[in-house]
């Protein structure tokens, strides 16, 4: 199929590899003439045959609401924009009524994958009316793992961004328990061999994951962590997770708890903290700060999808 992108950082631009890898024709822009393909969102929608399907990859918020209002001045009556940020779920219906008034279809899809997602795929969570998840299809089939698993279309308008909100704060959560054992298996003295503790459990046991994984590469990488400062950003997901979680009378102790210890990080040192950053760096490459240092030491940029 064609399909224009826009927003080609780390994860759009692996996206659009990824694409053509399996045979699309990608129109991709960007601001980063060094990257793009067209010069212009006008020249972006004159390339595409229709109906036209346009998937952004760009910072939530109004970065993503100008992108979209752009589009609906530029695209006519059956085409299709992909929101594939990791927008706020109540901004889609704002912007599939806004689309709608001018006869362009919307689709909300929450992307997970990061860095890893050129190779590995990327997990995809969409919403909203199944024609227009019909014309994005052969694009979702590309992009996602191979295998049984990967893919959901959940619901309406709202519902891709609202699961992979819920999946973001269940990643809060987890990443948080892992980062605690750490902290007791580092300050316990019977444990000699902390790395390889977490390494044993990488098979056979209920606590097995790709986060998992992830810890035991960061440690391989860094063993006590001296290079990372105990600090960990938060990238709207949990708040507006545990928000939803009040609105709906839904008990959230883990998540609010793994959120609020965000907060903490930023004002005490903490070894647990270290681990979080830790892991945000390996599977999205987050930034992290060097240990003892007053800024953050960047590592890959990518964009707000993890």
């Amino acid at each position: 199929m064609d399909i224009g992108l826009i927003g080609l950082g780390k994860m759009g631009g692996n996206m659009r590899e990824r694409l053509r890898r399996d045979g699309h024709t990608v129109v991709g822009y960007d601001h980063n003439a060094d990257v793009r393909d067209v010069g212009s969102l006008e020249e972006l929608v004159e390339q595409l045959p229709s109906p036209k399907v346009v998937w952004v990859m760009v910072p939530a918020g109004d970065p993503t609401r100008e992108t979209v209002k752009a589009l609906g001045a530029l695209l006519s009556d059956g085409d299709v924009v992909v929101d594939g940020g990791n927008s706020r779920w109540t901004d889609d219906m704002e912007h599939g009524e806004l689309l709608a008034a001018k006869g362009v279809g919307f689709v909300d899809c929450g992307v997970s994958g990061g860095v890893w997602g050129l190779d590995n795929g990327y997990a995809l969570m969409c919403g909203g009316d199944a024609d227009n998840v019909a014309k994005v299809q052969p694009a979702f089939d590309s992009l996602r793992p191979e295998g049984e698993f990967g893919f959901v279309h959940a619901g309406p308008i709202g519902a891709g961004h609202f699961s992979k909100m819920v999946h973001n704060g269940i990643e809060y959560g987890i990443m948080q328990a892992y980062a605690e054992g750490y902290e007791l298996l580092e300050k316990a003295a019977v444990c000699e061999n902390v790395t390889e503790v977490f390494r044993s459990w990488r098979e056979g046991t209920v606590v097995r994951s790709w986060l998992l994984d992830l810890l035991v590469a960061a440690l391989d990488e860094d063993p006590e962590l001296s290079q990372i400062d105990g600090y960990a950003e938060d990238s709207g997901e949990g708040r507006w997770t545990i928000e939803a979680a009040i609105e709906h009378a839904v008990p959230m102790h883990a998540i609010t708890a793994a959120l609020y210890t965000r907060f903490q990080s930023r004002q005490d040192e903490s070894p647990s903290m270290k681990a979080v950053a830790a892991m945000r760096n390996q599977f999205g490459g987050h930034a992290v700060r060097a240990g003892g240092a007053p800024g953050a030491t960047p590592a890959a940029d990518i964009d707000e999808s993890s």
